[in-house]
């Protein structure tokens, strides 16, 4: 079965590549990493909030969910089964990789982006009044309460409303790409600092998800770290897939605002 670009899909494909080539240059740009700091603090609420909704879909409950100023972050659920154990403690960095995905796939659905954009601002916002700071100040977990989680939380769900609200349809289009392009790097460079940590030359006292999927099963992090990959790595495949390869067929889809306009 032949598949190709299709060519309705090549606008986007040259937009999410533009999106790649400047996160990857910011990388080695000196101090740009003040520029992508938001993005990166953004990812972290993916990440945690992986965890938070995993949790309660396996039946657990969410005691608080916090993020730090160095990127880092924790949240605090239940302890369920051996089964539910798994799902929660790969929901970070799996469900990074799947939100980043999920933007690709609705980008390039035709869905609008403005609408992307204020529904990532509501999650941000939901997992930083409920679990940031509602549930922790109500269970009396004053320690578990971060001010920067709500600052950050609120700054956050502002930016990605004002964009959705006074940006073009072609910037607020490139800046989901480039959300989704922040979302899948991050937790594919997570994974490798995971994966590393969890081999010999990574050392001890480090603690990461696949140390506690370690400590509940017996079996080495560096087993979990390599499943995680893998997933991640099938999510990625099929998001690519979908965004930007197609079976030949005389359907049409609807173009997006990548697309240069007509001139008249």
């Amino acid at each position: 079965m032949k598949l190709n670009i299709s060519r309705d899909a090549r606008p986007q494909v040259r937009t999410l590549l533009i999106a790649t080539a400047i996160t990857l240059a910011l990388w080695f740009i000196p101090y740009a990493e003040i520029l992508t700091y938001p993005f990166r603090i953004f990812v972290t609420f993916i990440h945690e909030g992986g965890h938070a909704i995993a949790a309660l879909l396996t039946g657990n409950s969410v005691a608080s969910l916090s993020v730090a100023m160095n990127a880092s972050g924790e949240t605090y659920t239940t302890q369920g089964g051996m089964l539910s154990q798994f799902f929660v403690s790969s929901a970070g960095y799996v469900g990074a990789m799947a939100y980043g995905a999920l933007l690709l796939v609705l980008i390039r659905r035709a869905v609008a982006a403005r609408i992307v954009l204020l529904g990532s601002a509501a999650l941000i916002l939901l997992l930083t009044t409920i679990y940031g700071v509602w549930k922790p100040l109500s269970s009396g977990l004053w320690a578990h309460f971060s001010l920067f989680t709500l600052v950050a939380g609120i700054v956050l769900s502002l930016g990605l409303v004002g964009i959705a609200r006074y940006a073009s349809a072609r910037t607020a289009s490139f800046f989901v790409s480039f959300l989704a392009v922040q979302c899948i790097l991050n937790a594919i460079l997570d994974l490798k600092t995971v994966f590393f940590l969890s081999s010999p030359f990574g050392g001890t006292g480090v603690q990461t998800d696949a140390v506690n999927m370690a400590n509940a099963t017996g079996i080495p992090s560096i087993f979990w770290a390599v499943i995680w990959i893998g997933i991640a790595l099938m999510i990625l495949s099929t998001a690519m897939r979908v965004y930007a390869v197609s079976k030949h067929s005389s359907a049409k889809q609807q173009d997006l605002p990548f697309e240069d306009p007509l001139e008249v």
